[in-house]
């Protein structure tokens, strides 16, 4: 209540003395409108001044200032002088509270994301599965090398191991027992044809010229053996007239149906009696390195890698398209995200972002920094000093009333 009273008893002198004031002449009035004006712009000057002031030592000066050996107070700036621990304070926030594992997470390790990345790569996937350029410039891009040589080589290396290995596991057994019953039902159905074609190669090499020379010399040397008996029937007949007539008979026995049926009887007989050859026996017919040529020369012919990787990406890549597209691209992206999920706090860890925050924030030059800064907040920095200024003016009239109540 007391203080009250106070307050009141202030107010109502402070009304009559205006009261008062305005009862003096106009020449007082103009005076006491001037020092009014007078009290707001310096007051308005020095609030702006020193708030300008104070927002250029927080960065100005750059380095300290001495006089002698005494340093200047508020030299250098507050925040040239607090960067070590201003960098510090940011590598911090930024690991506790900005890029934490948990709000990674939740923006970029979501199902809306996932999909959102899935059907980026099959978009992009689409324009590679289409190109036209060929394999081997698409691996040039990458700078990998063509895979052809060593492909070949690994290639190689297992035909080899696997025929050694095949030959140490079967050379005792045979190859009834080892063929599967289909291969050898499709051999025993091929007599036939070996026959029919021996029997054809033999009848078109006995029908040509160089077989019919190979007839005469055969009688000519027959005849060598029969002594006076074999010179006079040659005298008589003469080697081309005796080897004209034995050609034709040649070529008929071949081509008689008899002829056909024992030699597949006699091949037949032989075939089954190399069922029962042991492996051993088999691999001792050719030599294991013409065999093993053999069957790398096969399977490089059957693969033929450098043709391959010429031709256009499209066309060697389509069979795997729809595969890639639709499940490898979705199921990798799956994969990612749960491996990321598992691992993002200790990945986060060994990256140390507090770190790189602090000393990135360290190595910038103050100037920078302040550019920085004032470029983010200079608007309200303009309008802390504006604000400084309307204060400074308000406290100038404030004191400019105050003078004049209590002269």
């Amino acid at each position: 209540m007391k203080k009250g009273f106070v307050h009141a008893f202030a107010v109502l002198s402070a009304i009559l003395k205006f009261e008062m004031m305005m009862s003096m002449k106009g020449e007082g009035l103009m005076d006491t409108f001037v020092l009014l004006i007078i009290m707001m712009v310096v007051g308005a000057a020095i609030g702006g001044f020193t708030n300008s002031l104070a927002i250029k030592m927080l960065f100005r000066p750059y380095k300290a200032l001495y006089i002698g050996k005494w340093r200047i107070p508020f030299t250098p700036g507050l925040i040239p002088k607090r960067r070590e621990e201003l960098a510090r304070q940011l590598g911090l926030m930024v690991v506790n509270h900005l890029l934490t594992a948990q709000s990674l997470k939740d923006r970029f390790l979501n199902e809306k994301q996932e999909k959102a990345l899935t059907g980026w790569l099959q978009k992009e996937s689409d324009r590679i599965f289409k190109s036209e350029e060929s394999v081997e410039d698409w691996l040039a891009k990458f700078k990998i090398q063509s895979p052809a040589p060593y492909i070949e080589r690994s290639m190689n290396s297992w035909i080899e191991s696997q025929y050694e290995e095949v030959k140490e596991k079967y050379k005792t057994r045979t190859l009834r027992e080892t063929l599967p019953e289909r291969w050898l039902v499709r051999l025993d159905g091929k007599v036939e044809t070996v026959s029919d074609y021996i029997l054809a190669k033999g009848t078109d090499y006995f029908a040509s010229e160089e077989g019919k020379e190979r007839i005469n010399i055969m009688i000519e040397d027959f005849f060598k053996t029969r002594g006076t008996l074999g010179s006079m029937i040659q005298m008589v007949m003469g080697n081309s007239s005796l080897g004209d007539k034995v050609q034709p008979e040649i070529i008929k026995f071949l081509n008689h149906k008899g002829t056909h049926a024992i030699l597949e009887q006699v091949l037949r007989k032989e075939w089954e009696s190399v069922k029962d050859w042991q492996w051993d026996r088999a691999f001792s017919i050719v030599t294991d390195q013409d065999l093993l040529v053999r069957l790398q020369g096969l399977m490089k012919e059957r693969i033929n890698m450098s043709e391959w990787l010429k031709r256009p990406l499209a066309e060697a890549a389509a069979p795997m398209q729809e595969g890639a597209v639709n499940r490898l691209i979705p199921r990798g992206v799956e994969m990612a995200r749960d491996i990321l999920s598992q691992k993002l706090e200790q990945l986060l860890s060994k990256m140390n972002l507090q770190e790189i925050v602090r000393e990135q924030v360290d190595s910038f030059e103050v100037s920078r920094l302040e550019d920085l800064v004032l470029g983010i907040s200079r608007r309200e920095f303009k309008m802390i000093t504006y604000l400084g200024a309307l204060l400074g003016g308000i406290i100038g009239l404030f004191q400019g009333v105050l003078v004049l109540l209590i002269g």
